[in-house]
């Protein structure tokens, strides 16, 4: 977002602290990411719309502590849903879940993969998947912040609570992980 959309977005929280109907302004513009969001987490629709009802409920409950931070309002709505998966999780006491739609990774796979033929790509796709699965809790959600929020970093930090560096640094060292496990060209973007 740009600054003056940041800004903008920020004229339409004031609203809000005064006028709640005009939350339905965020709501409708967050809602498909933050539920997308969850579902990823949850791989169920139902507990993903669930999740999503609870982020909303608290951010507008909340908005009185809501600090504009020169970030998008979206990377406060992304930290109470952090929040609220993993009280769930805490909750159910179960391994948090994973979910990625194939399209997502075909287009990582096709920025990072186009020397590879078709065949090559399906076979990494696979790979791709299964290894994703398997990678730590912190690496994994700043890579999905990253390239399938497509936050940035500073967002990344706000939203899982780390310094700036801290995020890079966990998207660079898991980054470092594909590239060695599955011999692919990584570029790092600031």
């Amino acid at each position: 977002m740009t600054e003056s959309e940041i800004s903008k977005e920020n004229e339409i929280i004031e609203r809000c602290r005064s006028d709640s109907r005009a939350f339905g302004e965020l709501y409708e513009k967050y809602f498909d990411r933050i539920y997308h969001y969850l579902l990823r987490q949850t791989d169920d629709e139902d507990m993903a719309g669930d999740l999503c009802s609870q982020t909303f409920v608290n951010a507008l409950n909340n908005l009185n502590r809501y600090e504009f931070r020169g970030l998008p309002f979206s990377a406060w709505l992304y930290k109470i849903a952090a929040n609220e998966v993993n009280k769930y999780y805490r909750r159910k006491k179960t391994k948090k879940v994973f979910s990625i739609e194939e399209d997502t990774i075909r287009r990582l796979v096709d920025r990072g993969a186009q020397h590879q033929g078709d065949e090559e790509k399906e076979d990494l796709i696979s790979r791709l998947v299964t290894y994703l699965k398997d990678l730590p809790t912190d690496m994994l959600q700043v890579l999905e912040l990253r390239y399938f929020e497509d936050k940035d970093f500073r967002e990344i930090a706000f939203i899982l609570d780390i310094t700036e560096s801290g995020a890079k640094m966990r998207t660079y060292r898991a980054l470092d992980k594909l590239r060695r496990q599955f011999n692919i060209q990584v570029k790092y973007d600031e």
